[in-house]
C-alpha cells in the first residue's frame, strides 16, 4: 500500500469514525436532556463538540443548541452545573424554590436519576432500533427454500430465480430448517445434485455446491479487508491448494500458523492474486459448547449460499422479540468479553482506543452502508454500557451516588465528591490510554 493510499484510508476512517461518534453522542446527550426537560430540569446549552462554537441557536424553552469545532463528545449543560461536564451541581444563590426546582442540584432524586441514565438507555433504543430497521430492510427468508437472486460464479449456473429447492444431494428439503440440516451434511465435491420445482414442473440437475468459497462478508479489521477482498468474490486457491467449498478455506487457514498465504480470487470475471496472514482472534463458544472464548486462526471471511432465498416482511411482534434477542446477546457477549479478559483468559489487545475504533468504522464503511449502519449499533451499545459502569464522571458513577443519597437521606460530602471524581477521572484516562497502547502495539 503506497503512502498516499494509507492516508487517504486513514482520512475516510476519521471522516466515518466523527460521523458515528457526532450520532452516538448526540443521542446519547439527547436522552439527558429530553428526560430532564420532561422532569422539569432547564438544560441551558446541549452541545454537540468541544471547543469554539461553529453554530448555535436558542429555542423557545432557552436552550442554546451549538455544533462545536472539536466532534469528538457532547455535552448538555442544566442549569446549576459548575461547568460542561456536569461534575458538580450546586443552587445557584438568589433563586425562589420554583426556580430552584429547575436545577440539576435542586430537583428530585427520582428527576435527577431519571436524566442521569436516560443517557445511557438513549443509545440502548439506537442500538435496539438500527437492529429492528435491519430486520424489516434485509426481510427474514420465506419457509420454503427459493431462489430469489443468484451470485455471480466462475462457473455454469443451471439454477434459476423462482426454483424452489425440492432436494440437494438425494436429501429433501421441504423448509429452511431441513435445508440447513442438508448443507452440514453435503459432501466436498464441486457439483450437487439438486432436484427443483420451477413453473409447476420438477426438473433435475447437477449445480455447484450452495456453499461454495463464496464471500459473504468481509469483517472488519481483518486480514481479509486489509487484502481488498470483497462481498462477492470467489475464492478459488489458498496457499496453493483448490478450493471448492468454504469448509476448505477454515482448514487451510487453522493450519497456518499465521504466515502468510497467497491467494487466487475471482471477481466478475477476472482472476487476481493476494496474500494475506491470518490473525490470533478471540471468538465466543456456543452456549451448547460451554459458552466462553476461543482463540483461532482467522482471516475475516464469512461464508455465504450461491442463492439468495425469497424473503417476507416480518410481523411487528416477531421482529421485535429478534431485534432484542440479537441485542441481548450482543451485552452478553459484551460482557463476558470484558470478563474473560479481567480474568487473563482472553489477550487484551481486544480492547481498541480511538485509532482502533476509527479503522474499524472506515473498514465497516468500506463493505457498505448495512455494515457501517450495524457498526454503529455496535458501538452505541458499548457507549451505553460504558457509561453505566460505577465509575465516579461517568454516569454510573452518578448513580451510584445516587444510590448513596437514596439509602443515607443525603448526598455525598463535597470532600468526598472531590476525591471520587479525581479517582474516576484518573481511572477513566488510565483505561482510555491502555486502550490507545493496545491501538499502537496489538496487531
Amino acid at each position: 500500500m503506497d503512502l498516499l493510499t494509507a492516508l487517504t484510508g486513514t482520512a475516510w476512517s476519521a471522516v466515518f469514525f466523527i460521523v458515528a461518534l457526532s450520532v452516538i453522542v448526540a443521542i446519547h446527550e439527547y436522552g439527558h436532556y429530553i428526560v430532564g426537560r420532561w422532569s422539569g430540569i432547564h438544560a441551558e446549552v446541549f452541545s454537540v463538540g468541544f471547543g469554539p462554537i461553529l453554530f448555535s441557536r436558542v429555542d423557545k424553552c432557552g436552550t442554546r443548541w451549538q455544533i462545536a469545532a472539536i466532534p469528538f463528545g457532547g455535552y448538555v449543560k442544566f442549569l446549576g452545573d459548575a461547568d460542561a461536564s456536569s461534575v458538580q451541581s450546586a443552587v445557584p444563590a438568589g433563586l425562589s424554590v420554583e426556580e430552584r426546582r429547575h436545577t440539576m442540584a435542586g430537583a428530585p432524586l427520582w428527576a435527577r436519576a431519571s436524566t442521569v441514565i436516560a443517557g445511557p438507555m438513549a443509545n440502548f433504543i439506537l442500538t435496539f432500533a438500527i437492529l429492528l430497521g435491519a430486520l424489516f430492510y434485509t426481510g427474514l427468508p420465506v419457509e420454503r427454500p427459493t431462489v430469489a437472486r443468484l451470485a455471480p460464479l466462475p462457473v455454469e449456473q443451471p439454477l434459476r430465480p423462482g426454483d424452489v429447492i425440492l432436494e440437494m444431494n438425494g436429501q429433501a428439503t421441504p423448509d429452511l430448517a431441513a435445508m440447513g440440516e442438508v448443507l452440514r451434511d453435503l459432501p466436498r465435491a464441486a457439483q450437487i445434485a439438486f432436484r427443483v420445482e420451477r413453473d409447476g414442473e420438477e426438473l433435475s440437475f447437477m449445480a455447484p455446491h450452495p456453499q461454495p468459497a463464496l464471500v459473504a462478508s468481509v469483517q472488519v479489521k481483518s486480514a481479509a479487508i486489509d487484502a481488498g477482498l470483497r462481498r462477492g468474490d470467489v475464492i478459488l486457491s489458498l496457499d496453493g491448494q483448490p478450493i471448492e467449498v468454504f469448509s476448505d478455506l477454515q482448514s487451510v487457514v487453522v493450519g497456518s500458523g499465521g504466515r502468510a498465504l497467497p491467494m487466487t480470487v475471482w471477481r466478475d470475471g477476472t482472476t487476481f492474486e493476494v496474500s494475506l496472514s491470518p490473525r490470533s482472534r478471540e471468538i465466543p463458544r456456543p452456549e451448547a459448547e460451554g459458552g466462553g472464548f476461543e482463540t483461532r486462526w482467522m482471516i475475516g471471511l464469512a461464508s455465504g449460499l450461491t442463492f439468495e432465498p425469497v424473503t417476507r416482511t416480518p410481523g411487528l411482534f416477531e421482529a421485535v422479540s429478534i431485534a432484542a434477542s440479537d441485542m441481548w446477546a450482543m451485552v452478553t457477549t459484551t460482557f463476558s468479553g470484558l470478563w474473560h479478559m479481567i480474568v487473563g483468559q482472553i489477550s487484551t489487545c481486544n480492547m481498541s482506543g480511538m485509532i482502533g475504533i476509527a479503522e474499524t468504522m472506515g473498514d465497516a464503511a468500506k463493505s457498505g452502508t448495512m455494515s457501517f449502519v450495524t457498526m454503529l449499533a455496535v458501538l452505541s451499545m458499548g457507549v451505553g454500557i460504558l457509561n453505566l459502569l460505577p465509575i465516579p464522571v461517568l454516569d454510573g458513577g452518578h448513580l451510584v451516588f445516587h444510590a448513596f443519597e437514596a439509602v443515607t437521606g443525603k448526598p455525598p460530602s463535597d470532600a468526598a465528591l472531590r476525591l471520587l471524581m479525581t479517582v474516576g477521572l484518573t481511572l477513566l484516562l488510565s483505561l482510555m490510554a491502555f486502550a490507545l497502547w493496545n491501538d499502537v502495539t496489538c496487531l
